[in-house]
């Protein structure tokens, strides 16, 4: 018989934790609720991969620095580049097993024009991908790129999407005039829920301790609860380090919280049956309910999108476990070795530019020393090709949300939002790169679900990650000799450790999830038909790490002032005062809750310290290349 849950009081980062205990935290399963519990902090990788909080880019503090990916040749992205472009083709899995077919894709790949591809690199991809094949027929997903981006064009049903289509129209069938865009589009994002309306304001927001919100009853304690304190100062800087190139400033906000629901495996998702703990492949179903209302979706108007979002959130699981499994494995999956900067002659080069002869009257040491400006004006990096045996990925899911996570949950800040193009406005300018949140919300993944795409041209969404820049340092190569780090892996010395990793069609039905270990970006798009509207509508999920608990819409009621005030029976307060009256006395009620004037202020002072962020990003990540002279 399982022990009886402890009854521990309810402790969050900013609330009972200081925000910056967060690593050395655990979410805890108490008698009716989840709280948190002090652990002692893993002093090293193989404690951390066992049981630390997944990696984020915005957090260097685990000890095995596993936000940083490896060093990766740019051959290898190639790669990777020709299988994302492969996966999108219609019955590939079956076609990858025939040979008519396989050399086409390699002779096609082989002459792009924009593309550096030999044989052997294809040849590796083709065994790669017939070795994917299994899994992808049982998953019906596929692992893009290393770090953890994952596709799927089955996920989410035709019936599901449609469910989606329906339900969150109602959100988008309102009068212009209540319609909200999102600042700074030019009209162009339409908000139908986003997480930075009316979220956590530290010395503002009311939480409740005594006791935890269902969903319904988020909205009827509206203005229940104590002040929420403001988190002490420097809270919002005591993390990270980034080396070389000093702290990251500002990971933690002193000001605000996005506010997730949380959401609990129900009792079905629980059977024997249904863990399947030893499919390696993990494509079991799962039961989910939202447990706590979704910021800013009533859920009086809008059940039906609330038993939505909970279908995707099921379908996003699977994903998630995949898209979070490299953070638990240690060595690295390795294509193309490389540890050796060598170079050649170049013998094109040397059709145009031959080795000089010496002059009659030429110092010997003269000619030597031009010689060597010619040697070195001349070589060539030899670029790296793959490993001659053919080795298989690691396929195993070694991440499981619901068993590891069942007793816990997870919670998951929920946005909805829709890009729309008009004749006038034919041209969306695309993102700036960027991970989601702040450390305030510790997101370890994103699942974004594209659900309504129309006359609009093909949308991509790009990915770079932080390479470990020591990695260079490791490779033997001739004194004063760089230009293998730029040939190789298309950084320079002195240059910053970015690689561009590749990119993902944004197409409708496709949900794609990946870590916030990686940078990622939207690429601009246009309409295909440039006298008709067009489209694009985003369901996304971002999943906070459930090692830990954080603030939630359980313990923090409806906020809204417009929400509050359809609970509240006016007739009853104002009696028969006229309305200007009426009006003058609610004006008067202070400000909690909070009105939809002050939550667009809120929001811009949010988006502003967020647009901080994503330069201070920048700033850290500049980590530049140093290699040691011999």
């Amino acid at each position: 018989m399982a022990a009886e849950p402890k009854s521990l009081p309810l402790k969050l980062p900013g609330f009972g934790f200081k925000l910056t205990d967060a690593q050395s935290l655990r979410a805890t399963r108490a008698k009716d609720y989840v709280t948190n519990t002090l652990i002692e902090r893993p002093k090293y990788s193989f404690e951390s991969q066992a049981g630390g909080l997944f990696p984020s880019l915005l957090d260097d503090t685990d000890p095995d620095d596993s936000f940083k990916q490896r060093l990766t040749p740019v051959r290898e992205f190639t790669m990777l580049r020709i299988m994302d472009s492969i996966t999108d083709k219609p019955g590939w899995d079956t076609k990858i097993f025939w040979e008519n077919i396989t050399e086409k894709w390699k002779e096609e790949a082989i002459a792009h024009q924009n593309m550096d591809v030999t044989g052997p690199m294809m040849d590796w991809v083709i065994k790669e991908l017939q070795f994917k094949t299994e899994g992808f027929k049982k998953s019906g997903n596929v692992l893009v790129y290393d770090a953890g981006v994952v596709k799927s064009d089955t996920a989410i049903s035709e019936s599901l999407k449609d469910a989606l289509k329906a339900a969150a129209s109602s959100l988008e069938n309102i009068p212009d005039n209540e319609k909200d865009y999102h600042p700074g589009s030019d009209n162009l994002v339409l908000d139908l829920v986003h997480p930075s309306l009316f979220p956590v304001v530290y010395g503002r927001t009311r939480i409740v301790k005594g006791a935890v919100l269902s969903v319904f009853e988020g909205i009827s304690a509206a203005g229940r609860g104590e002040v929420l304190p403001i988190p002490p100062t420097g809270a919002d800087s005591a993390t990270t380090s980034l080396p070389r190139n000093g702290p990251m400033h500002n990971p933690y906000s002193n000001k605000f919280q996005w506010l997730p629901c949380d959401v609990e495996f129900t009792a079905d998702s629980a059977s024997t049956e249904n863990k399947a703990l030893n499919n390696k492949y993990q494509n079991h179903k799962c039961k989910c309910k939202i447990t706590s209302y979704i910021n800013n979706l009533h859920p009086n108007d809008h059940w039906d999108l609330y038993e939505v979002i909970e279908k995707v959130i099921e379908q996003a699981v699977p994903l998630w476990n995949k898209t979070l499994t490299p953070s638990r494995i240690r060595l690295p999956y390795i294509r193309i070795p490389y540890d050796c900067g060598e170079e050649k002659l170049d013998e094109e080069a040397m059709k145009t530019d031959p080795k000089p002869e010496q002059e009659s009257d030429e110092d010997e040491d003269d000619y030597e020393e031009r010689v060597s400006e010619w040697e070195v004006r001349i070589q060539k990096t030899v670029l790296p090709e793959p490993a001659d045996i053919f080795s298989p990925s690691y396929e195993e899911i070694l991440v499981d949300l619901q068993r590891e996570f069942g007793s816990t949950g997870l919670q998951v800040i929920v946005k909805l939002a829709n890009i729309h193009l008009t004749p006038e406005k034919p041209r969306y300018n695309g993102g700036a790169w960027h991970v989601e949140g702040q450390l305030n919300e510790h997101i370890c993944a994103t699942a974004l679900y594209y659900y309504d795409s129309e006359n609009i041209s093909e949308s991509r969404l790009g990915f770079r990650q932080f390479s470990d820049p020591e990695e260079a340092n490791e490779i033997s190569y001739e004194q004063d000799h760089h230009q293998w780090l730029t040939d190789v892996f298309g950084c320079t010395n002195n240059g910053p450790a970015l690689q561009n990793i590749g990119d993902v069609v944004c197409k409708e039905g496709r949900l794609i999830t990946f870590p916030n270990v990686l940078q990622h970006r939207v690429s601009p798009f246009k309409l295909e038909d440039p006298s008709k509207p067009g489209h694009r509508k985003i369901l996304a999920l971002f999943l906070v790490d459930p090692h830990i608990h954080i603030i939630s819409s359980a313990h923090v009621p409806c906020q809204r002032r417009d929400w509050w005030g359809e609970q509240v029976p006016w007739q009853h307060i104002t009696g028969k005062l006229p309305q200007e009256l009426a009006n003058e006395v609610v004006s008067h009620i202070g400000d909690f809750p909070i009105s939809m004037k002050d939550a667009k202020e809120l929001q811009l002072e949010l988006m502003e310290e967020r647009k901080a962020i994503v330069v201070e990003q920048t700033r850290a990540m500049d980590i530049e290349f140093s290699l040691c002279e011999h």
